[in-house]
């Protein structure tokens, strides 16, 4: 399967998925003008992915800020992740800044809210 690299721009995080070493990564700020269709082909590449025999990932969310339509469709993202743990080892780690209470709780709603096990990992 082929990677999905999606360059960040001043709105839009970078997309950085590599199925040959299982890491897949969403980097930077969220404020796209469109966030359905900023994320709606990121869900599809993952659905793809459902259909390949690769063992497991990790998925790593480094994510300085994003607004609410953004967390609507990480949320979806999160939904399916949490679903494909049926066919896949997947460790999902939530990147924050130390001093940032905001991104920190948002990652403890995310795991609260799909009941699932995202590690909070502080940087500085």
């Amino acid at each position: 399967m082929e990677k999905l690299i999606i360059e960040h721009t001043e709105d839009t995080p970078k997309v950085h998925f590599e199925p040959e070493i299982g890491i897949f990564s969403i980097e930077g700020r969220s404020l796209p003008e469109n966030a359905v269709a900023f994320y709606n082909p990121i869900l599809e590449w993952l659905k793809q992915y459902e259909n390949t025999e690769n063992k497991g990932f990790t998925f790593d969310f480094k994510l300085d800020y994003f607004n609410t339509a953004s967390a609507k469709q990480i949320t979806k993202l999160l939904i399916q992740l949490q679903q494909m743990t049926q066919k896949f080892d997947i460790k999902v780690n939530w990147h924050y800044y130390v001093e940032d209470a905001d991104i920190m709780a948002s990652g403890l709603r995310f795991a609260k809210l799909i009941k699932a096990n995202i590690e909070l990992l502080p940087y500085e």
